[in-house]
């Protein structure tokens, strides 16, 4: 009789059984008990290392449950919660626990949704999450889009699919080698994704215009419009402007609806990064700005921002899809998958920069049906409003001073009234809030200077959250002064 083979990275059902649950037993106390927790624990790397032990690779494995719950309590212990209802920080979302649950599921039976042949119904659930998505945006939902990691590479994919629309199809066999000079328009508060891809596409950084911003720190479209001519006239070609919906510092929305005009009346593929703001397009309320992303050639938009999607889960949506194929399909003899029903499968392959994909889409798919429209309308409104209740609670301090703020976005500094090296003093506070554990707030740069910056896109955020980061400030800027 053949001696069945063992691996041992393989596990018996009951050993799987008796280990999840007692992790998600752990993970559940964990959620509930996240509110009382230190926001972060401020550990310096040195005593991290020190806890993993020995840094030499074993030679030999060990038994799994030891080992979980020793993961179980490094992660838990010593990371960073930014589910914390007072982490104010980065756009990093409090996780859905469902999308938590959906993670586990799609990791287990493993789909890999580079092609519908291995990952059918994984397919046809992402397919109905990006159509789902762009309902919600208000968005043509016949667009094409596909699920991607985060706002960088979803804006990488709409900027390469401008620069194959409007270079033409030479580009891909010869690059940008005896083309004219494409050029890329922005306004001053885009996101660096922007510098990346002008960069690693082959433009170069010297392609992108820097357009100026009004008063609100929105873009300028009389500059725009000044500089495309500009451009024209000098020979080179532009090929794209970009708008932000939500910007990384104040939650800026440059004017959507009157770029796309320019857009179409020099012909220019208008792109939107949304990947914070876009969802708010869904609110009754949201100005037509906003709303305009539905002009867009293709929008950027971060699930695991403003849809409480756990990491990571980006998105991207591309009015006409086959704008995608030209852009990044191949088909190369390995891959011979079969057609059913003379429907052509949809291959996300020839849609991105990813063969072999993760199922992303499960968790969003899975937030989406759980909250529905009204779920995700009111949580955003929520945040919207936690915002604005943080602003009235600065104005009422003398010792603090308000900046402009939009969307969840709330900016402030400390600002006595005989206050000196009033940056220094913000960055200083800066760092004791980070480090001290009460909350997490992260910086913004205003016309030169220094503000602290809260932005709200957390589900257990409370009024009492917001309202006790004010006196938090006070009372370390008066320390400071001491």
């Amino acid at each position: 009789m053949t001696e069945r083979r063992r691996a041992a990275l393989d596990m018996p059902p009951e050993e799987f059984r008796a280990l999840g649950h007692a992790l998600v037993d752990r993970l559940a106390e964990f959620l509930h008990a996240v509110p009382s927790r230190a926001v972060t624990p401020a550990e310096a790397a040195p005593a991290l290392r020190a806890l993993l032990g020995d840094d030499r690779l074993p030679e030999h494995g060990a038994e799994a449950g030891p080992l979980v719950t020793r993961a179980a309590d490094l992660v838990i212990d010593h990371s960073l919660l930014n589910g914390h209802p007072r982490f104010f920080g980065y756009i990093t979302s409090s996780a859905a626990p469902i999308g938590a649950l959906a993670d586990l599921l799609a990791a287990t039976v493993n789909p890999n949704c580079g092609a519908f042949a291995l990952s059918p119904i994984a397919t046809e659930i992402e397919a109905q999450t990006i159509r789902w998505i762009a309902d919600l945006l208000g968005y043509p939902r016949d667009c094409g889009g596909l699920l991607v990691s985060g706002g960088n590479m979803a804006n990488f994919v709409g900027f390469l699919a401008a620069r194959r629309a409007k270079a033409g199809a030479r580009v891909r066999e010869e690059g940008l080698r005896g083309g004219p000079e494409l050029v890329v328009y922005v306004s001053k508060e885009t996101h660096t994704w922007i510098e990346k891809a002008a960069d690693l596409f082959g433009l170069g950084t010297t392609s992108i215009r820097w357009i100026r911003t009004d008063a609100g720190l929105a873009m300028d479209t009389d500059a725009l419009a000044a500089a495309i001519v500009e451009d024209k006239r000098s020979g080179r070609q532009p090929f794209l402007v970009v708008g932000t919906a939500g910007s990384v510092s104040t939650g800026a929305i440059d004017p959507l609806d009157a770029i796309a005009r320019i857009c179409r009346e020099h012909e220019l593929w208008f792109h939107v990064d949304g990947a914070y703001g876009a969802p708010a397009a869904a609110l009754p309320e949201a100005p037509a700005s906003l709303k305009a992303l539905s002009l867009a050639d293709s929008v950027a938009v971060d699930p695991h921002k403003w849809l409480y999607a756990p990491l990571e889960a980006g998105c991207v949506l591309v009015r006409d899809r086959r704008a995608l194929e030209d852009t990044f399909a191949y088909h190369p003899r390995y891959y011979a998958f079969k057609t059913e029903n003379d429907e052509a499968p949809l291959d996300y392959y020839g849609l991105g920069f990813q063969n072999s994909r993760g199922f992303r889409a499960l968790k969003v798919w899975l937030g989406l049906l759980a909250a529905g429209r009204d779920g995700c309308v009111a949580a955003i409104s929520g945040d919207i409003a936690l915002a604005r209740t943080l602003e009235s609670a600065v104005l009422e301090h003398p010792e603090l001073e308000a900046g402009p703020g939009g969307l969840s976005i709330a900016t402030f500094r400390f600002a006595p009234p005989d206050g000196k090296d009033l940056d220094a003093l913000n960055r200083e506070i800066l760092t004791r809030i980070q480090t001290g554990g009460e909350a997490f707030v992260s910086n913004a740069e205003i016309g030169g200077a220094v503000f602290l910056r809260a932005c709200i896109v957390n589900f257990r955020t409370q009024r009492a959250d917001v309202e006790a980061l004010p006196p938090l400030v006070v009372r370390i800027g008066r320390e400071l002064r001491r």
